[in-house]
């Protein structure tokens, strides 16, 4: 595979889209890449006419599956897709500085995988394997978006994609990344082989991850070993505890610390598992979490800080949803858009 990315254009979203007299929507208005030149250079030229910020997607449930969890983060894309696509252009949302790049083509990964069953080592190993195979074209399509200058926001998967992401940044700037994650569990698993319980723990060791602190992390969600191993990396957390149960710090403290406490000259990676939210379709749902509004706010701090370098929301998972598919779908749907909606606004 010369290039592993699916490239969207007009025809491409024609099923997702409509119109409505009198007002003009995103999809109308956001650009698509000139895919007739060499992918590298055409995002290069995307950045020259005025592009900051690039769409893209993986529809990958692999990791979770890896990571001894439940599948369908495949599906939190397109779940995204079309609710983000239809609205409507205003004041309070301009996206002509946004390229809907497409997807991270991983379609035969998943094919591959769907008859795995993470029950069995075998086939846990298989996935594992499989999913080092999406790390690589992760890396391969983030590495050129970064290079040109761009800040991509990634929508769907596991968490695992965060390695990838990271090790993209490393790969383009020769510099690493700071990230701050708003999840209940750190990512900070052993090398086990790949999943997305320990996407961050492979990049801190590939030298990808400068620096990191999670907010919101679980004390019950997160072994002795992986609070050990953050420590010893120099990491730290806030905890769903310290901000919920005992109070000793609100959300918007624990997020400006979090951010000021970065290193100055550290790129800053928004990373947000949606299985932080609280009744949110996930690869693990939770019912004791934060609000979709802690998690826009959440994105928002971030994103206003001039060295924000990429967004990541993954592990939405429609089929999780207890009222079924398509509930799930509208759920999904509605908390993505208004989580990349944060990010633009405050960005801008």
């Amino acid at each position: 595979m010369n290039n592993p990315a699916k490239i969207y254009n007009e025809t491409s979203i024609s099923a997702l889209v409509e119109e409505r007299s009198g007002e003009t929507r995103v999809w109308q208005s956001i650009s698509f890449l000139q895919a007739a030149n060499d992918f590298s250079a055409a995002l290069k030229d995307a950045a020259q006419f005025g592009i900051r910020y690039v769409i893209v997607g993986i529809a990958e449930d692999i990791g979770p599956r890896a990571n001894c969890g439940k599948g369908g983060s495949h599906e939190g894309w397109h779940a995204f897709l079309k609710r983000f696509l239809n609205q409507p252009v205003n004041e309070f949302l301009n996206v002509d500085k946004v390229l809907l790049l497409g997807e991270v083509d991983v379609q035969d990964l998943q094919t591959t995988s769907e008859g795995l069953d993470n029950r069995d080592k075998e086939q846990l190993a298989q996935l594992r394997e499989l999913c080092g195979h999406v790390d690589s074209r992760v890396i391969a399509v983030l590495s050129d978006i970064f290079a040109a200058g761009l800040i991509p926001i990634v929508i769907g998967g596991g968490h695992n994609n965060a390695f990838g992401i990271l090790q993209a940044h490393l790969n383009a700037k020769a510099t690493p990344a700071g990230a701050i994650n708003f999840d209940p569990h750190a990512d900070f698993r052993a090398h086990e082989g790949r999943h997305s319980g320990n996407g961050f723990s492979y990049a801190f060791s590939n030298g990808a991850l400068h620096d990191y602190h999670v907010i919101g992390l679980h004390e019950q969600k997160n072994n002795q070993t992986i609070l050990d191993n953050l420590n010893t990396a120099g990491f730290s957390y806030t905890s769903y505890q310290e901000i919920c149960v005992r109070r000793t710090i609100s959300i918007t403290r624990a997020c400006q610390q979090a951010i000021d406490s970065r290193a100055i000259t550290s790129p800053l990676g928004i990373e947000l598992d949606v299985d932080a939210i609280v009744g949110m379709p996930a690869s693990a749902l939770t019912y004791q979490g934060f609000s979709s509004q802690d998690a826009e706010h959440f994105v928002h701090l971030c994103a206003s800080d001039k060295r924000a370098a990429y967004l990541h929301l993954c592990e939405a998972a429609p089929a999780q949803h207890p009222q079924g598919k398509e509930a799930g779908m509208l759920h999904c749907s509605q908390i993505l858009a208004a989580l990349v909606n944060a990010f633009l606004s405050a960005a801008r």
